[in-house]
C-alpha cells in the first residue's frame, strides 16, 4: 500500500522585498550615531524613505494582501505606519529647527565680526 504524502515546506529563500526591508532595518539600527549633524539627519531620513518604499512594496505582495485580509493584525500595521509618519514629521521639525539655529548662528557671527568679515 503506497501513501502519497504532500509536504508543506517553507521556501528556502525569503522574497527579495522582505530581504530589503530586513536589510534597511538592520542598517538603521546599526547607524544610530551620537552626533546629530544635519548631514546625518538627512542620511537617516533618506534611509527611512527607502525603508518606507520597501514596506510599500512588501504590502503589495499577494501573500501579504491575503494575510491582511484574513488577519486582525492589519490595525496594528496601520498603527505602526502612523507612528512612522509621526517620526518622520518629528525628524522634519528637528531639521527645520537645526537649519534655523545654524542661520541664526551664522548671522550672529557676521554681526560680531563686522561688515568687512566674511564666513
Amino acid at each position: 500500500m503506497a501513501f502519497h504524502v504532500r509536504s508543506n515546506s517553507l521556501p528556502s529563500k525569503s522574497h527579495p522585498v522582505i530581504t530589503n526591508v530586513e536589510d534597511h532595518i538592520c542598517r538603521l539600527k546599526s547607524s544610530q550615531e551620537a552626533s546629530v549633524s544635519t548631514s546625518s539627519i538627512f542620511t537617516h531620513l533618506a534611509k527611512l524613505a527607502d525603508l518606507q518604499e520597501d514596506i510599500n512594496n512588501l504590502i503589495q505582495l499577494q501573500s501579504v494582501q491575503q494575510d491582511l485580509a484574513n488577519e486582525n493584525w492589519s490595525s496594528e500595521l496601520l498603527d505602526g505606519s502612523i507612528k512612522l509618519v509621526d517620526i518622520c514629521g518629528i525628524a522634519r521639525d528637528v531639521i527645520f529647527l537645526t537649519k534655523e539655529s545654524v542661520q541664526e548662528l551664522q548671522s550672529s557671527l557676521r554681526r560680531n565680526r563686522g561688515p568687512d568679515a566674511y564666513i
